[in-house]
């Protein structure tokens, strides 16, 4: 089964796994962690292969049905994403993935941990994450590419408080997309030694009926030596709708 069919299943699990606490008694998630199947980066709605994308079921729980519950009057927008998704996708103008999209991508990510923070070392284009412990409430009058993130443990759940998002960012490289008004809860739960269950809750009222909710699990690279690399991204999205329009 793909990671993003086990997402789907993803809370159908059985006695909850105790995982080790660190040195300052959290629960331990540190390591370096990645998704296995990368369809949810093209789409994260069930969808049929197409010209260099494949298949996919999808990562999204909530409505079962699997489908983003968009506005009305906001479903044109997406369509136009989609229609131009090789010259528009941000990612092809090396701009960061925001949040949570850099977690399901094609890259690595590391996860450290201290009394105050915890710290997301991507290896997609040096993006860096922290997560806030000592701190309970968001930013005024700011924005950014990743959104403020606030944290707080709920037993051995890490539960991520992320908003002060800029709307520059896409969920997926099919143009699915957000507001400013982007809220995201996430949720890391260690569901055994070398798997995360990552949960996301997505509000975004100028965009979304309703919120929604996405799931997937998250695989401990666990080869002898292994590190995250240096990735440097060349924005080719010019070049490449010059070549797809011949």
């Amino acid at each position: 089964m793909t990671s993003a069919g086990q997402a789907r299943g993803a809370n159908a699990q059985g006695p909850a796994y105790t995982p080790p606490k660190t040195a300052f008694g959290h629960p331990d998630l540190q390591g370096i962690w990645q998704v296995l199947d990368h369809s949810a980066a093209y789409n994260i709605e069930p969808h049929t292969a197409i010209f260099g994308v494949p298949a996919g079921q999808g990562v999204i729980v909530d409505p079962p049905h699997g489908m983003i519950p968009y506005l009305p009057g906001a479903v044109a927008k997406r369509q136009e994403n989609f229609r131009n998704r090789v010259s528009q996708d941000p990612l092809n103008k090396c701009y960061k993935p925001g949040v949570p999209r850099i977690t399901y991508m094609h890259f690595p990510f590391q996860i450290l941990q201290t009394p105050q923070f915890v710290t997301f070392v991507y290896e997609y284009i040096h993006n860096t994450r922290t997560v806030y412990l000592n701190r309970k409430t968001h930013l005024e009058g700011l924005d950014f590419w990743n959104g403020d993130s606030i944290g707080r443990w709920e037993g051995n759940t890490l539960v991520v408080d992320v908003a002060d998002f800029n709307d520059q960012t896409w969920f997926d490289a099919s143009g699915n997309y957000h507001s400013e008004a982007l809220h995201v809860e996430e949720r890391y739960t260690r569901s055994d030694p070398d798997t995360i269950t990552y949960e996301v809750s997505i509000t975004d009222p100028k965009v979304f009926s309703r919120p929604w909710k996405m799931s997937m699990l998250l695989y401990r690279h666990k080869e002898k030596n292994f590190r995250i690399l240096e990735y440097e991204c060349h924005a080719y999205a010019e070049d490449a709708a010059k070549e797809q329009s011949r």
